[in-house]
Order: C-alpha cells, then sequence, then structure tokens
C-alpha cells in the first residue's frame, strides 16, 4: 500500500488528531459520535439514522471483511465522515463483492484512518457529541476549525424528510398473509420490513409526511414509527399523526426516533444525551419479562419522565398520561436511560433501541413477536365488538 495523504480532524473545542485520507479526499463536516460495534460496518454507513454526523469507530481494525450487495440497510451510505484507526488492507470473506475504502471513494464519504480512536473516544465521553470537520485538503486546524463551528448543531435539526422515501412502497408478507402494518418512514432500516415479513406482516412504507388517512388508507391493521435522525422536538407532524392513531386507538410500535415521537405523543419531553448509545453491545432490561438483553442503539436523544431527572432509576409505576397509563418497559443498564414505553389502556409500545438487529445481536427480536400479538389481539377484539 502506497503512502496516504495526509488529512486532520478538528473537534469543535480545538482538539485536533493528525492521520491520512481514507475514502474520498476532501472536506466535510458533521456531529462527531464513536460506535462500539466490533462488526457490523457496512450496516451502520447504511444506516440512514446517522445522516449529518461523523462516526468513529472504537473498535481498531476495520473493512476486514470487505462490503456485499447484501448487507446495506438502505440505497446508500449515510455517515457524514468515517474515522478509524486501521484500516485493513485486504477485505477477506466469501461473500464480499468490494472493498470498504473503495465504496467510501465511490460515494464520496470523507474518512480519516490512522487516528488515536481511544482517544477521541475518550474526549468525547468526557466532552460530549460535538461538530467536527475532517479534511484530506486543508493543513490549517485553526482554518478548518473556523469552518467547524459554523456547521448546524444536531440540537434543532429536523432530518426525517431528508432520508425518507420519496414514494410508498411495499414488502411483501413471506408466506401466509397476517396482517398489513403501514411504516412511516423516519428513516427507516431494511431488516425491519424484513423481520415483519417473516411474520407474515405485509408493510407499506410510506413517506415522512405521510397523513394518518394515508396510512390507514393501506388497509393497515397496524402502525410503525421507524428509527431516523434528527432532534425529536422538530418532529411535530410525526407527533400528531402518532396522537391522532392514539385517539383511535389503531395499534403503534415505535423503534428508536419513532419511540420519542411516540413518547412526545403521550405527553414526555425529549432530551439530547452526552454522547448518546451507539453499539450492538447495550444492555437493556424488559421488565415485562424480567429478562436483560444485549442489544443494538443508535440514538443521541432519550425520553424524558416528568419529574424524574436524566441518569435517574424510573420508577416501576404507572404514570398518568392523556391517553390513560404508560409504564417505563425497558431501561438501560448502563446509565438507566428510557428504553421503552407501554402503553397500558391503548395498543402502543415502543422500543428506544434497535430489535432488527442490522448488525446484531438478537436478544430482541421477540418483540416483533409482540407487535404481531398485539396486532392480533386488537383485530379480534374489533371483530368481536362488531359481531
Amino acid at each position: 500500500m502506497g503512502k496516504r495523504r495526509p488529512a486532520i480532524l478538528v473537534l469543535e473545542d480545538g482538539r485536533t488528531f493528525p492521520g491520512e485520507a481514507y475514502g474520498s479526499v476532501g472536506e466535510t463536516f458533521g456531529e462527531a459520535v464513536f460506535n462500539t460495534g466490533m462488526t457490523g460496518y457496512q450496516e451502520t454507513l447504511t444506516d440512514p439514522s446517522y445522516h449529518r454526523q461523523v462516526v468513529v469507530q472504537t473498535a481498531p481494525h476495520i473493512g476486514n471483511t470487505g462490503v456485499n450487495g447484501e448487507d446495506d440497510e438502505s440505497g446508500r451510505i449515510w455517515v457524514a465522515g468515517y474515522v478509524v484507526r486501521d484500516p485493513a488492507r485486504i477485505g477477506s470473506n466469501w461473500r464480499a463483492t468490494g472493498g470498504l475504502e473503495d465504496r467510501l471513494a465511490t460515494e464520496g464519504v470523507v474518512g480519516i484512518s490512522g487516528v488515536d480512536t481511544r482517544a477521541l473516544t475518550r474526549h468525547l465521553r468526557e466532552r460530549g457529541a460535538m461538530r467536527v470537520g475532517i479534511s484530506s485538503v486543508e493543513t490549517d486546524p485553526q482554518s478548518l476549525l473556523a469552518r467547524v463551528r459554523q456547521a448546524p448543531q444536531m440540537v434543532g435539526a429536523d432530518l426525517s424528510a431528508e432520508v425518507s422515501t420519496p414514494e410508498p412502497y411495499v414488502v411483501e408478507a413471506v408466506g401466509e398473509h397476517r396482517f398489513t402494518v403501514a411504516a412511516l418512514d423516519l428513516g427507516i432500516k431494511r431488516n425491519v420490513p424484513r423481520r415483519l415479513a417473516t411474520r407474515g406482516v405485509t408493510t407499506h412504507v410510506l413517506p415522512a409526511s405521510s397523513s394518518i388517512d394515508q396510512m390507514l388508507a393501506t388497509g393497515a391493521d397496524a402502525i410503525f414509527l421507524s428509527p431516523g435522525p434528527g432532534d425529536p422536538a422538530t418532529a411535530d407532524a410525526p407527533v400528531e399523526l402518532a396522537r391522532e392513531a392514539l385517539r383511535r386507538e389503531v395499534p403503534l410500535f415505535g423503534i428508536c426516533f419513532g419511540s420519542q415521537i411516540l413518547g412526545r405523543a403521550l405527553g414526555f419531553g425529549t432530551y439530547k444525551l452526552g454522547y448518546g448509545h451507539r453499539g450492538i453491545n447495550q444492555p437493556v432490561l424488559d421488565r415485562i419479562t424480567g429478562k436483560v438483553e444485549v442489544t443494538s442503539h443508535n440514538h443521541g436523544f432519550a425520553v424524558e419522565v416528568p419529574g424524574v431527572g436524566a441518569g435517574a432509576v424510573v420508577p416501576d409505576q404507572v404514570i398518568d398520561t392523556d391517553f390513560g397509563g404508560v409504564r417505563v418497559s425497558h431501561v438501560c443498564l448502563n446509565d438507566n436511560v428510557v428504553e421503552g414505553l407501554r402503553a397500558v389502556e391503548l395498543p402502543a409500545f415502543t422500543v428506544q433501541y434497535h430489535p432488527e438487529a442490522a448488525a446484531g445481536p438478537h436478544d430482541a427480536d421477540y418483540l416483533f413477536d409482540r407487535f404481531a400479538d398485539l396486532i392480533e389481539g386488537r383485530t379480534h377484539s374489533k371483530g368481536r365488538s362488531n359481531a
């Protein structure tokens, strides 16, 4: 491998890390976040929830298995930039169809390698996620720093429309069709409708701008609120859609950004985490089953329970809302962050993490069964009431 072009990474507080160009040569800006997954870099890169974020991989060796045509979670790479310590010189895997760096260069993703990612991650843990710039064309850190500080912040960013599908599409059920779900695409990953399909669910994926009537016109038995990027405090239209679904008692399931949307619809607030949860090794307690799951996360915001400060233990009790009682169903065992909500009287629940397991693990896959059971119970209930 020949000598690489020099590059620099500059955080908005002025901390600078030297390295070498990786991927496309150029300049990029975004929010610096770190991902602790030891694998799954292709799913990370193509996850729409990483839109406008510069991802730092804490695992030192990246690119070992190359890239392939099957593991993408969307139609393109969404990260604003990519930071690795030691990129693989050769990708080796029987499924590989190309190399990671070539893929980054082809899609114009500016990255940097040779960075002390351990020191960078420790800095972000201590100081919090912040804006960052990467450049392989600028050699003056102060000049790059000035442009970093002009870049938009993640707080107040309304991004779901930028990653949503422009047109509706359908993912058919596998085998016997049981139910129809309308998914509001706020940044959905491909594995969500796949996991639903294996349970006999046909999923209609609709643009983020869709109305409740457009979603129900698909013949939907339930509504799914997808993951996605940005600040949930800006997503007023999806929140109102969720409120209307609650009023009509339509079964609802929200994941990640969708969990925050449904949380807001129930009357809770949201807040920005110091450095977020991103990786595939986060321990979460399911208060319904009493089991601890190892789960996949990618969120920088969280639901705020009234009267409970950030980082405090959330009591396992019913919380009164305009839509009846709500329980905090899941909590992160690292920092007590709310990781799920369950309505007591209405057919609605959420999780803040990713049971679609892209990439891994599969501990929380049962939540799609819980969603199917919720729909089935509601369908039978309506059938009896109409009899």
